[in-house]
């Protein structure tokens, strides 16, 4: 088992919510090292989710954080092997981790929906596996859908390789008919099922065995950061070359070049979900090195005599960026305890340790700092994890990060993908119109009266569109983006039409306030929510934003007019979530962020702060 001919290094590589990570389930499953009722205790109860780890993934159904096992197979021609699986983001904004996991790749499965078939983020992820030489299998995952189509769904795959630019030999690909869901793969529509003997086989087949000089020095490139409280930083990666073996002698490079000698404390290898200690690995496999300090992602570890640094992981650049900073509301520190720019600065420079894609720099004081990344959910990740970890935070309007080329300002364009029912068609194309967007494709999804629209849209015109696209389709919009590249700035785009309600004093809701103001427009709180001096409480139903007391009392006094208790009116609020808050802030506002709220509120609470500010804006224009 140690020949690296019986090895074999799978990614796996689709859009969020195409299967992938069900897939690898059964297949964990068939490959008899886990039972049933294990993979549901490995999953927290949670049957098939097994390889989504992390809280956030299993809420939202996606996977974040890319991660590796390994079966043991015999295939139908008596050899045994070793499989890993490399599970990889679905989604464009953790693109970091897709750059960095293909490099432990030899091949890759791309799977596909039967009936949605490639999509934004099936074309961001297979560019990436394009470029790092993979040839892919294509499992045309979830077979058994009453709407599949199976035939239609291949020739798109060949014509999105035909886009990218594929070679001949890739475009011979191979392709396998699976459900995850039922536990099986077939060759052909129509076969009879046998487990997922036939997709096994097509990786023993069509993946090659890892190459690699197995005499020569050693080489590992670490690819993922893993922590634990006992050992503390884990270095995970394939050996790329030679053999490395436990309390060995290496030289770390890091990715300027410097070297540190230092010595491996524990070496593990992949048992299925679990790691197993090991006296050597060999050139092709995948490890877990422990008791190395300092090491970082793009590091390589290689032999202290002959050291040699493996090319370094490229990564894109990040398009938007946020200032996170300092939680200032009056109701500050009464849920977290993190509080402080320290604590911040501190979290996020851990933060930057694992993720390649993201930037940390100064803010405009001591109490800011300006953080970037791929996308608007990869930064709301990020302020998720920060307040379920006890952080308070306040963070700014998002901000597309621009470039100059050649003496122009560029700024980075996406491809918008929605699938709309025909009825809303209009609706969508003047929404997106107004954002700077050209049609670039159109056609019929499926026969099921959906229109395909593909447009290339600024990413400045992307924020707060999600939102606004639901409420003009009725929920109906199936929305994606996944980003192109830089083009000169297109010009200005329209902004939030509506002002804002904002709070005149503090203290609790009233319902007898918020009747009041029933006419005044959309509210983001109830009766009982406690407020301050300079909270957004709302959106106005006209421009401009409006001050209202929203905590006024009924005074008591000895006259009732009868019956007026009764008729108080109070509409149902609009739920925001943090990434809707996100997206609907304007550059004066911020969104507060603690571990049991999520609140907009002005920069200046004051209002007489904010009249002045604006005067003093409209004096020097």
């Amino acid at each position: 088992m140690s020949s690296s001919q019986h090895l074999r290094n799978v990614a796996i590589i689709a859009h969020v919510d195409h299967g992938k990570t069900t897939l690898v389930d059964q297949l964990l499953y068939q490959s008899g090292r886990y039972r049933e009722e294990q993979l549901d205790k490995l999953a927290g109860g949670q049957h098939g989710l097994v390889f989504d780890s992390n809280d956030l993934e299993r809420e939202r159904g996606i996977t974040i954080f890319s991660k590796n096992c390994a079966i043991e197979y015999e295939s139908l021609a008596g050899e045994r092997l070793r499989i890993n699986l490399i599970d990889t983001p679905g989604h464009a904004d953790f693109g970091g981790e897709v750059e960095r996991v293909l490099k432990m790749a030899d091949g890759a499965l791309l799977l596909v929906d039967a009936h949605e078939g490639p999509m934004p983020q099936t074309r961001f992820v297979l560019q990436k596996a394009l470029a790092a030489g993979l040839k892919p299998i294509v499992v045309v995952n979830k077979i058994d859908r009453i709407d599949a189509r199976p035939d239609e769904v291949v020739n798109e795959v060949f014509d999105l390789l035909v886009d990218l630019g594929a070679d001949d030999d890739t475009l011979d690909f191979s392709v396998v008919f699976a459900s995850g869901k039922a536990g099986f793969a077939i060759d052909h529509p129509g076969d009879e099922p046998d487990g997922m003997r036939p997709l096994l086989e097509k990786i023993v087949e069509f993946v090659p065995p890892p190459t690699g000089d197995p005499d020569g020095p050693t080489q590992m490139l670490v690819t993922t950061i893993d922590f634990s409280d006992y050992v503390g930083r884990i270095a995970i990666g394939r050996v790329s070359s030679g053999t490395l073996r436990d309390r060995q002698r290496i030289a770390v490079i890091d990715r300027d070049g410097k070297q540190t000698l230092q010595q491996i404390a524990q070496l593990f290898t992949f048992v299925g979900l679990d790691r197993q200690q090991a006296a050597e690995v060999p050139c092709g496999d995948l490890c877990a090195v422990v008791g190395l300090d300092p090491v970082g992602i793009g590091n390589t570890l290689a032999s202290a005599d002959d050291p040699r640094a493996l090319p370094t992981i490229t990564v894109d650049e990040p398009t938007l960026s946020m200032t996170f900073r300092v939680n200032d509301s009056p109701l500050a520190g009464r849920e977290g305890s993190r509080l402080t720019s320290r604590q911040i600065g501190e979290r996020l420079e851990k933060e930057l340790r694992s993720d390649v894609a993201l930037r940390v720099g100064p803010g405009e004081t001591k109490e800011q700092y300006i953080v970037s990344g791929r996308g608007l959910m990869h930064l709301g990740i990020l302020i998720e994890n920060l307040r379920r970890e006890d952080f308070e935070l306040s963070v700014g309007k998002p901000q597309v990060v621009q470039r100059v080329i050649d003496g122009k300002l560029h700024e980075p364009i996406e491809l918008l993908s929605i699938d709309v029912p025909e009825d809303f068609q209009s609706s969508v194309m003047a929404l997106v119109g107004d954002r700077r967007a050209q049609l670039e494709k159109m056609s019929q999804k499926g026969g099921g009266g959906f229109v395909h629209l593909e447009f290339s849209i600024p990413a400045r015109s992307l924020i707060g569109l999600r939102s606004r696209l639901m409420t003009a389709t009725q929920g109906n919009a199936i929305v994606h983006h996944s980003l192109l590249g830089f083009e000169p700035v297109r010009g200005a785009i329209t902004h939030r039409a509506a002002g804002v309600l904002i709070a005149s004093e503090p203290g609790s809701v009233t319902a007898y306030s918020l009747d009041a103001l029933y006419d005044r427009g959309t509210f983001f709180v109830r009766p009982g929510d406690e407020v301050y001096e300079g909270q957004v409480v709302g959106e106005n139903c006209k421009a401009g934003d409006l001050v209202v007391n929203v905590v006024r009392g009924k005074k008591l006094t000895n006259v009732r007019a009868a019956g007026k208790d009764d008729t108080t009116q109070v509409r149902p609020p609009r739920d925001m979530s943090l990434e809707s808050c996100l997206e609907y802030i304007d550059d004066d506002e911020l969104v507060e962020v603690t571990p049991g709220k999520v609140r907009l509120r002005k920069i200046m609470l004051k209002e007489a702060d904010r009249r002045r500010e604006a005067r003093r804006a409209m004096a020097t224009v």
